[in-house]
């Protein structure tokens, strides 16, 4: 799923304009190392709406965020002579993250974002400093952005303030290559120009929910897949445990017509057809009509996670399709104050996307148990091992995977329903929506480990059914197992074949392998 960054200047480009880019653009940008150009027509709005704040700037009146300070500082007047101070000033102080650095395909995600909502026109910068941040996508440069500092509210402000940071040329920053050095030397290399904010545009660059919708957006893409994935997993394991796939029948789906589930129980139609090992027992003699809940009912699971990320897709669009600041310019050239910044919709439905995840985990890692139990597996040896006894076969990696349902778990408690006030009690309530974007990356990176710990056991169980041969899907799917992995046997170092298996998982390569056999996948 994660695309190797690029290592060189961008050589091709999407479009920003004044419109919404989309979940695609993100994903092209973030990890596929795409550049930015600035449309005509944004760069027309963005000079359009900067007359508009110079006028203010040069009225006597006070006008928040344009000649006053922020926040709880936002009844002094600040005269002219200081307020390139000020933004710089408001920039450097923001810019108070700690600990890790964030991942290089959030930071991109979350400057293309930005830079989105400079490209409306509603925020007031002069076109300048949206080429800047163009710029410095294009040429692949990354500012150093850390995991601790965002609230949600003002929107993400630490994160948008070390970006900031770069394009005046301060700062530290990873090049194309991942070399680690200051910003002003990475854009000199460029021939790029550090950029003297003016007012209003420090504000404009720091105000936004940028950091948890770009993590939303590349969240929805890699669940979109793993989705896919739990599909296929559960598919072999109904196939592994000799369980049946007439409840999956699409006359059944129908009698609840959730899309999601729809969509799962026809994916695994499709994936266990023309299967010999279901044949097997598909006679008119055979009992297995009541598989265990995690069989029978994974395409309601798999399903009601489908149809949560299609809520989250609903509120990403609308959110790509905001311009987000305070103030805004608003169409009739009004300055006005806002709360649009609160990051409440997003960090819902990224605590959403953790619920569902850990879910989706925890019936995959419960398959996974039942090939293990001699009580439960239907003729296969304990543990599938070679020599029971002698082998404990993939006892362990069962453990592996419940360790990590167990922190799904923990992931999936609510970052949005927390909230500590900040700002001398001015920004009285967060929504801690970056927060939950971060966690819902981890729990993404454990969903995609305990589904190749499930293909990895059903593989093994189906190859114990030999010589009763997989269906054409999952059997493509084991083949291309199997050319990391190999088959049954006694027992070896299992850790460097869970990461095999994981990588495939991630890659897309398992999906990439079904889909080949039987067409695209719901």
């Amino acid at each position: 799923m994660n695309a190797t960054p690029a290592t060189h200047t961008a050589t091709r480009t999407i479009q920003v304009g004044i419109g919404a880019v989309t979940i695609a653009d993100v994903v092209d940008v973030a990890r596929n190392g795409y550049g930015v150009a600035l449309t005509a027509e944004s760069l027309a709005a963005i000079a359009e709406s900067r007359a508009r704040i110079e006028a203010l700037a040069a009225d006597p009146t006070p006008v928040y965020g344009v000649s006053t300070g922020f926040g709880a500082l936002a009844t002094r007047h600040i005269p002219e002579h200081l307020r390139t101070q000020l933004q710089r000033s408001l920039i450097r102080s923001h810019a108070a993250g700690s600990g890790p650095e964030v991942e290089r395909e959030v930071i991109r995600a979350l400057m293309l974002l930005r830079l989105s909502t400079l490209a409306t026109g509603r925020t007031g910068v002069r076109p300048v400093v949206a080429q800047a941040y163009a710029d410095l996508l294009t040429a692949g440069i990354t500012p150093v952005v850390h995991e601790y500092g965002s609230l949600g509210c003002s929107g993400d402000l630490a994160p948008l303030a070390h970006v900031a940071m770069a394009i005046i040329g301060e700062g530290s920053v990873r090049t194309a290559d991942g070399e680690l050095t200051d910003a002003a030397t990475a854009l000199a290399a460029h021939g790029l120009e550090p950029v003297v904010l003016a007012e209003k545009e420090g504000l404009a660059l720091i105000n936004g929910t940028d950091g948890m919708l770009g993590q939303l957006a590349l969240a929805i893409t890699d669940l979109d897949h793993l989705l896919k994935l739990a599909d296929i997993a559960a598919a072999m394991s109904v196939e592994g445990l000799l369980g049946t796939d007439q409840v999956f029948a699409e006359d059944l789906q129908a009698l609840r017509p959730h899309p999601g589930q729809g969509a799962a129980a026809s994916n695994m139609v499709r994936l266990l057809a023309d299967s010999p090992i279901v044949a097997s027992h598909a006679g008119p003699d055979c009992t297995r009509v009541q598989d265990a809940y995690s069989l029978r009912c994974a395409p309601q699971v798999a399903g009601g996670a489908r149809d949560t990320v299609d809520h989250a897709r609903l509120v990403a669009g609308r959110e790509l399709a905001s311009a987000v600041d305070n103030p805004v310019v608003t169409l009739d050239g009004r300055v006005r104050s806002n709360g649009n910044f609160h990051g409440a919709p997003v960090a819902y439905v990224l605590d959403f996307l953790a619920i569902v995840t850990a879910d989706v985990a925890g019936i995959s890692e419960r398959r996974t148990d039942r090939f293990l139990d001699v009580a439960r597996n239907h003729g296969l040896t304990p543990f599938l091992a070679d020599d029971p006894g002698v082998d404990s076969g993939l006892m362990i990696a069962q453990y592996t995977q419940a360790a990590v349902v167990s922190e799904l778990k923990r992931l999936a408690s609510p970052a949005s329903v927390d909230s500590i006030p900040s700002s001398a009690m001015q920004e009285d309530h967060v929504s801690m929506g970056w927060s939950g974007a971060r966690k819902l990356r981890r729990s993404i990176d454990g969903l995609t480990r305990v589904l190749a710990i499930e293909i990895l056991t059903a593989a093994r169980g189906i190859d114990l059914r030999s010589p009763l041969e997989p269906s054409p899907a999952t059997g493509a799917v084991l083949r291309t197992l199997r050319e990391k992995v190999q088959g049954p046997g006694t027992d070896r170092f299992l850790s460097p074949e869970i990461e095999a298996a994981v990588d495939l998982a991630a890659s897309g390569a398992l999906v990439a392998a079904a889909e080949n056999a039987i067409g695209a996948l719901a």
